[in-house]
């Protein structure tokens, strides 16, 4: 195997502290990754609008050079990173979060992913201790200085790692938890993969999990004394152990074409979705990780755009059912939405779900509440994207933080007023 790149960064010994000890470190009131600091995709934010005037909040900025691509926001220490393909280059992006000014951009690959549906990058960057690692679509994973873009190593998914690119490209943000960098190359080597976060080393391949890279991104759960790490692949949902990446458990899954959204883990349960039909289940861990299913249905069938657990129900967009709540214990669906909002990406702040359609580029605000949906404003994203393809959508979901909605159409990035 190919020994990863070093920049001399990581030799020089003020580098290496400065990537140890940084201030861009996250803080409680950070979105450190995808989804947030502990992938729930729940905003730390109180005292947030509960209504948006007619015409939506005020529009802060708008940054129009983000390039090509569906990745996502991190924000840390007052900056924002994202990644977007460039001059033929997919880039990580800096940019102060108050501003929307750039910051720095540094190069993850000199080729950019292309298909019909959208090129650059679809990843979300993770942002840990001063440093920032991000995943490419041809599945380059770069660790660069938070603070400057310095690149420290990289590692390829397919030539270091004996993965192959899936279908619609490397979709996974990855895990930084502690030491370890979590990444998922897929393969006979070994599905999951962790690497060290100073020096992007192997330390561990899952063993007896072998399963091809999808496009979900691995969390981490702490189940009956032990740290595990979940994911999901095509015919597999599996935990491993954090320590040695020996397989835990694993759950048939029966997904088609691709399976996209992001586990929910709670209380010793795991809850999936998938779209093209799929539909979603709860399974149960026993505290020596036997599996077993709760219940399996088609009542939230999510196809992308993230499903968010609030209190006992999920929310998300169902293919064929709008959008959806559903009662977690029993898998029934409590509502659902089917005219006034259609197909798109969802996002949880301060018991109001936030959401963009993908077709339409309306931004919604509706109460998360099992009592119906409660509409409490919407505005019809503008400007649009000039770079979208015609098979493309609005598809990078929205965040919020320190009073501020993040949102993204291509090269154009958008923050909102929505503090109360």
């Amino acid at each position: 195997m190919r020994l990863p790149s070093f920049s001399p960064t990581l030799v020089a010994f003020a580098a290496f502290a400065a990537f140890q000890l940084s201030p861009e470190s996250a803080s409680a009131a950070d979105w450190p990754q995808f989804r947030g600091p502990d992938r729930s995709d729940h905003s730390p934010d109180k005292g947030l609008l509960k209504e948006w005037p007619e015409g939506g909040p005020k529009r802060l900025w708008l940054y129009e050079d983000a390039g090509i691509g569906y990745s996502g926001p991190a924000i840390v220490g007052g900056t924002l990173y994202t990644m977007g393909a460039r001059d033929g280059k997919e880039m990580v992006i800096a940019l102060d979060a108050k501003s929307g000014k750039e910051k720095w951009s540094a190069e993850v690959s000199g080729s950019v992913y292309e298909n019909n549906w959208g090129d650059g990058p679809r990843a979300t960057p993770t942002v840990s201790n001063g440093g920032v690692f991000a995943m490419g679509a041809r599945g380059d994973l770069v660790a660069l200085r938070a603070d400057n873009g310095e690149k420290i190593w990289s590692v390829s998914m397919t030539e270091d790692l004996g993965g192959s690119v899936p279908g619609w490209g490397y979709c996974e943000s990855v895990l930084v938890d502690g030491d370890q960098v979590i990444c998922t190359p897929g393969g006979k080597e070994g599905a999951i993969a962790a690497l060290d976060r100073k020096s992007g080393e192997v330390l561990w391949r899952s063993k007896g999990l072998e399963d091809g890279a999808q496009y979900s991104s691995v969390i981490a759960a702490d189940h009956a004394g032990k740290r595990q790490y979940i994911q999901l692949f095509m015919g597999t949902l599996a935990g491993v152990d954090a320590k040695s990446g020996e397989l835990l458990w694993r759950s048939d899954w029966g997904g088609k074409t691709a399976v996209i959204p992001t586990p929910i883990y709670t209380d010793g349960k795991v809850y999936i979705s998938s779209g093209y039909g799929v539909g979603c289940k709860l399974v149960e861990l026993s505290g020596g990780n036997e599996v077993s299913d709760v219940w399996q249905n088609k009542v939230m069938t999510n196809h992308h755009g993230g499903v968010i657990l609030a209190g006992d129900h999920l929310y998300g967009y169902s293919d064929g059912g709008g959008l959806v709540c559903q009662d977690l214990k029993s898998g029934e669906e409590v509502w659902g939405e089917r005219g006034e909002v259609k197909k798109g990406a969802i996002h949880y702040a301060d018991g109001m779900l936030y959401f963009i359609e993908e077709d339409r580029a309306n931004v919604i605000l509706a109460e998360a509440t099992p009592a119906g949906y409660k509409e409490r404003g919407r505005f019809k994203l503008d400007p649009q994207t000039k770079l979208r393809k015609p098979s493309g959508r609005i598809w990078t979901h929205p965040v919020v933080l320190d009073g501020k909605l993040y949102l993204r159409d291509q090269d154009l990035i958008y923050c909102y007023d929505v503090n109360g």
